[in-house]
């Protein structure tokens, strides 16, 4: 007898980027993805990212950041977007909910933890 699938569907890892510890955890529900990536051992600032319906082209997508809880900063909108759009489009379109807590926000830090979502990837 098999084991039946889990409902919810989730992957975590654990590497370094920058030579800080960083940690991903993606969970699939059904009607979102939960990804939290931290360098401080907890959530940080909660973000919404969804795709935008308002956008008149459809060849180019659009996605709306909204700050749940935490630092509503430009910085943050800049990273989400950068760090969920692409899982929002694997997925079908489903929105996103971004847990974000991070030491390091270069260029070189996001790319790479697009790499660990991937890795994690579970839509």
């Amino acid at each position: 007898m098999s084991t039946p699938e889990p409902i919810i569907k989730s992957k975590q890892t654990e590497k370094d980027v920058n030579g800080i510890s960083t940690q991903v955890v993606c969970t699939e529900f059904s009607n979102y993805i939960f990804i939290v990536i931290t360098q401080f051992g907890k959530i940080g600032t909660l973000i919404s990212v969804s795709p935008d319906s308002r956008a008149n082209d459809i060849t180019t997508p659009t996605f709306a950041t909204k700050v749940l809880l935490g630092k509503d900063e430009p910085l943050t909108h800049v990273c989400a977007k950068n760090l969920a759009s692409f899982v929002s489009q694997e997925a079908g379109n489903r929105p996103v909910l971004l847990g974000l807590a991070l030491k390091d926000s270069s260029i070189d830090a996001i790319k790479s933890i697009k790499e660990i979502i991937r890795s994690c990837q579970v839509w």
